[in-house]
């Protein structure tokens, strides 16, 4: 169990913080600036939590927010080897796949997509999308870091998978998609 006595500890006074390997990076650093956007998705997934009292979608984000903090410490371990370890937590491929049989098991009673649908319909379900707009970005910035160095090809899947989630559940949270809110287009010409 972590165990955090002091929170501040000045050692990034100087534009640095520091990954699990020891090694210091500047803090807008590409590594950095995706683990940034995985913690500002996870933090907007808590958002969407609190509009769902009692839901059982709020227990599994909150499991997926326990997921992201995998990811971000996934992505704070620089190399190459991405075998989790006693020390090295890893992105495993199985929560990629438990994300997958959560989208197909929500998308069963969803209505068909006739159209684009726009963020909203409920205030719960723009919450959740902006949890997946902020997802997109965190993947955005990984796979901006697979530019330069090597990415979990695991954590990248699982980014992947959840904003397709975090999109289908926007569509449960609006009544199965009676709610959603219809994309016309043209519609101010």
């Amino acid at each position: 169990m972590v165990r955090l006595n002091k929170i501040y500890t000045r050692t990034g006074d100087d534009g640095t913080t520091g990954l699990v390997d020891g090694s210091r990076l500047p803090k807008h650093a590409a590594r950095m600036e995706a683990i940034g956007a995985v913690d500002e998705a996870n933090s907007a997934i808590g958002l969407a939590v609190c509009a769902l009292p009692g839901s059982p979608h709020a227990a599994t984000l909150t499991r997926i927010q326990n997921d992201l903090f995998d990811l971000g410490a996934d992505l704070a371990t620089p190399g190459e080897d991405f075998t989790p370890g006693e020390m090295t937590l890893r992105i495993v491929s199985a929560q990629a796949e438990w994300l997958e049989t959560a989208i197909d098991a929500i998308n069963e009673d969803l209505q068909p997509l006739r159209s684009f649908i726009l963020p909203g319909g409920s205030e719960a379900a723009a919450r959740v999308h902006v949890a997946r707009a902020a997802a997109r970005r965190a993947e955005r910035k990984a796979t901006a870091l697979t530019a330069s160095e090597p990415v979990n090809p695991a954590a990248l899947a699982y980014i992947n998978r959840l904003s397709d989630y975090l999109f289908v559940l926007a569509r449960a949270v609006n009544a199965n998609g009676a709610d959603d809110v219809l994309w016309v287009p043209g519609q101010n010409r």
